[in-house]
């Protein structure tokens, strides 16, 4: 027998255990070990029912995504499923942990199911740019009616057992997985109850198919914000041929939506961008076996946007927090924030009503630097000048425990000398969370020259314990993310300057699948803070100054390089902006030209990805991969495009360096002239995918 399933009889009942650490995912080895013991089970006579559990914490968990894209091992899923969803003997499969994906269709051709409370039972297949492919969209529907399927399908969101039992999903929470599953089975032996086959009930299906709107309005409300993406609408048609279609044809009709998608580019780009969240959490560089600090409580010095979003964060997390500002009105203004912000939350359904309180009480607000003095980290999102940040530092080395983590929420600024304000810099790291801080997930965490390797392990894992996305990289001006973007804003600029208005950059770089364009992006942060940041460096930016001088800082104004009506947060292409370019242009005696869609495509992206090559060329970010989670959780890069490195792999680096030299010249930029690691690459017929290979294999 397999050496990951294994066979027991108990008396009248067959168990049959998956024991595949750590999730009990469904590779050849353990699809083979179902199959034969429950073979072996539905010969033996003595047998009259089937329970078939999990070992671990988890039942399965899911398909073996390293299988993904390599030939097909034998048994093949349906195979095993059809094995058991026939056996004149009752199933009975018995959940703890997550049943998902693969592990909740080999649930479904089970005749009855039972699970832990605790248990999560789902179908996530469209988050890896894929729709189930082994019966999930035929049987859930006829397990729980096609409205909540399209939910747990298309959504791709989990549901919990309380839930699954309420939907008809499950039949009974159990206390213990094995004991409860074979307690169920001997009941089901004992009534002689029939089998029940989701293949042949069609009763949840009924309301559907007399008014299809049932299912349709469901669709619409799931994929509203599916923009570009392929496999929630695939997902969706299957579901739908569970209602129009007889079973095996459904079948038929999944199976042809899974290998298309399958073999599509973006399913390829979002289970690399799956692999390349997990592959980010590994630091390089850091001895083997390094243990992290332990944190018990967390202070953050500033009550303000990011401060409160950050504080939020942990509180969500069930983490305690001291919220530290420097005088009673902004402590007050800021507490009051999240209060609403939580409120707002569980009015939409989004936390249980009684979650505000529960975490406005881990928050507990003060005034003054020196109630650091129980924090086991200590992060600082106070104003984004040196000056401020060093003089929080010195004080923090003054109140800090010893031997609590000191980061600073800074977006450019260089840790290595906020670092030297203390005499503790082997404690000082950067945490660069994005706004809105309790939303996005990146967490840039900043390595100094001097950063100990517990600090750094301790950054990690807080990051990840809040449900945040880290990814590790060095001192620099604007680190990964804000250094590539600086690239994107120069040409972005310039492009007015040749001819290009805000509204078709911005259209183009929204059609690409961005949330928004550079322009609409200014409004919203505000152009003032640039112009500021301009004046104080002695820089001019003719055409955002212009705007500036005549009162347009965006958003916060009614008017930026757009118009906002009353209220509207819409952006409008305002005809006053397109004279005041015009203006600008004749002022400066520049010629306006016709840009085209595809110039402003290769101009936004090209020169980050030349950027990108520099900061890996530089050590900031450890791999490609790492570049990609900073794009795809901190800014918004649409997820079937797999991050900025993947996608240039994708076009072509040859290509790439080629418009970039070819646009140094046009444009007389030098700093487009392709990076010399680009341009090596480009040459030798390599992609960035290949730097990460080698480094594996060194």
């Amino acid at each position: 027998m397999s050496e990951v399933v294994k066979l027991e009889r108990h008396d009248n009942i067959a168990v049959v255990t998956v024991n595949s650490p750590p999730v009990n995912a469904l590779s050849a080895a353990v699809r083979g070990g179902i199959f034969e013991c429950i073979k072996a089970a539905i010969d033996d006579a003595q047998v009259q029912g089937i329970v078939l559990t999990c070992a671990g914490r988890t039942f399965i968990a899911g398909a073996d995504i390293t299988e993904f894209g390599k030939p097909p091992k034998p048994p093949g899923l349906a195979e095993v499923l059809s094995l058991m969803e026939s056996s004149p003997k009752p199933i009975v499969a018995a959940i703890h942990g997550t049943a998902l994906g693969g592990g909740l269709e080999v649930a479904l051709a089970c005749h009855y199911r039972v699970a832990t409370k605790d248990a999560k039972l789902g179908l996530p297949e469209v988050k890896l740019g894929l729709l189930p492919g082994a019966g999930g969209t035929q049987r859930l529907p006829r397990a729980v009616g096609p409205e909540l399927a399209v939910k747990m399908i298309v959504g791709g969101d989990p549901i919990s057992a309380d839930a699954a039992l309420k939907a008809g999903l499950i039949e009974e929470i159990v206390e213990g997985p094995a004991s409860g599953g074979e307690a169920f089975a001997r009941k089901v032996v004992a009534e002689k109850r029939p089998l029940r086959k989701l293949r042949d009930d069609d009763s949840k299906l009924a309301a559907a198919k007399a008014d299809r709107s049932i299912f349709t309005n469901a669709v619409a409300a799931l994929t509203k914000k599916s923009r570009g993406l392929e496999a929630p609408f695939a997902a969706a048609d299957a579901v739908g041929a569970a209602i129009d279609l007889p079973f095996e044809e459904g079948l038929k009709k999944e199976r042809e939506g899974f290998l298309k998608l399958m073999n599509g580019d973006q399913s390829k780009a979002q289970r690399y961008a799956f692999f390349a969240e997990r592959e980010a959490a590994k630091i390089s560089g850091v001895p083997e076996g390094t243990k992290g600090r332990n944190v018990a409580r967390v202070a953050i010095l500033g009550a303000g946007t990011m401060g409160g979003g950050i504080a939020m964060s942990f509180a969500n997390a069930g983490i305690p927090v001291t919220l530290i500002e420097t005088g009673e009105e902004q402590l007050k203004r800021g507490m009051g924030i999240m209060q609403k912000n939580y409120e707002a939350t569980a009015a939409r359904g989004g936390i249980p009503a009684d979650a505000p309180a529960k975490r406005m009480a881990l928050i507990n607000g003060v005034v003054g630097i020196e109630n650091v003095g129980d924090a086991d980290l200590v992060i600082e999102a106070v104003f984004e000048t040196m000056a401020v940040k060093k003089e929080v530092f010195g004080k923090l080395d003054q109140y800090a425990k010893p031997g609590a983590v000191l980061a600073s929420n800074t977006s450019y600024l260089n840790i290595d000398e906020i670092a030297q304000s203390t005499k503790r810099p082997q404690d000082v790291l950067g945490m660069h969370f994005f706004s809105p801080a309790n939303v996005m997930k990146l967490c840039e965490i900043v390595r100094a020259d001097k950063t100990a390797p517990d600090a750094l392990v301790t950054a990690v894992s807080i990051a990840r314990k809040i449900a945040k996305v880290p990814a590790v990289v060095g001192v620099c001006d604007g680190f990964v993310g804000n250094r590539m973007l600086a690239q994107r804003g120069k040409q972005s600029e310039k492009l007015l300057f040749e001819g290009a208005l805000p509204q078709q950059v911005d259209a183009v770089v929204t059609k690409f699948g961005m949330p928004m364009g550079p322009f609409a992006m200014g409004d919203l942060a505000g152009l003032d803070i640039g112009w500021r940041s301009r004046k104080d460096r002695g820089i001019k930016s003719e055409i955002a100054d212009a705007l500036c001088e005549a009162g347009r800082f965006g958003q916060k104004t009614g008017k930026g390089y757009y118009k906002y009506e009353q209220g509207s947060r819409a952006a409008l292409p305002d005809p006053e902006v397109e004279k005041l370019i015009d203006e600008t242009l004749a002022r400066l005696g520049r010629k306006k030209r016709v840009v085209t869609d595809d110039e402003i495509l290769e101009r936004m992206m090209y020169p980050m990805i030349n950027e990108g090559a520099k900061i890996l060329a530089e050590g900031i970010a450890a791999r490609p991969s790492d570049i990609d989670v900073v794009w795809l959780y901190g800014y918004g890069w649409p997820i079937y495009r797999g991050g900025p490195m993947f996608w240039a792999d994708s076009v072509g680096l040859k290509h790439i360096a080629d418009r970039l030299a070819f646009y140094a010249k046009e444009t007389n930029d030098p700093s487009l002239e392709p990076a010399p690691l680009l341009k090596k690459l480009a040459d030798e017929g390599k992609t960035f995918a290949s730097l990460a290979a080698a480094s594996k294999a060194a």
